[in-house]
């Protein structure tokens, strides 16, 4: 915890600066009309391997570990992924939760470039609720200015994508 005195007298004047910041954080207002975006839904399948980063540890019925992510997308989106996924297994059977970051490195609709997708998944009693989302501003190349969100199903062994996105039109 930090400490700082504010001189009698400046009271109101540091209360109305922190009132201030957010708005002085914000871009400034511009006339211009927004850029024209693309709105896309893609699907393909892709596969994945996970591999132990280190012995996982377990302790009070969690056990927690952490491995590499390697997927080949095919589809609309061809690309490769690669990451890191932190896991937490409980000792009920069923229950257990992890985060990931996948760095994406591709084509999308022939569009070259790389974009991050952030993970955060749990899972109770064998309930899933899974929530992949492009980190802002993480694309380059032909990709700048994506967002978007990605589902993943998995039906008779077989990984699913459903990729919402949107981009700046060319």
């Amino acid at each position: 915890m930090y400490a700082f005195t504010i001189p009698r007298g400046s009271f109101v004047a540091a209360v109305s600066l922190l009132i201030a910041l957010p708005s002085l954080a914000a871009e400034p207002a511009s006339s211009a009309a927004p850029a024209p975006v693309v709105r896309e839904q893609v699907h393909g399948h892709f596969e994945v391997k996970l591999k132990p980063l280190g012995d996982a540890v377990s302790s009070q019925g969690v056990t927690l570990g952490r491995m590499s992510l390697d997927k080949h997308f095919h589809g609309a989106l061809e690309a490769r992924g690669e990451g890191e996924m932190l896991t937490a297994l409980t000792s009920n059977k069923g229950s257990a939760g992890y985060v990931a970051m996948e760095r994406v490195s591709g084509s999308l609709q022939g569009r070259q470039g790389s974009f991050v997708l952030q993970h955060s998944g749990s899972m109770q009693a064998g309930a899933q609720s899974l929530t992949i989302e492009v980190v802002p501003d993480s694309a380059s190349g032909d990709l700048v200015g994506l967002r978007g969100s990605m589902r993943i199903t998995v039906r008779d062994g077989q990984h699913l994508y459903d990729f919402d996105y949107t981009l700046p039109v060319r």
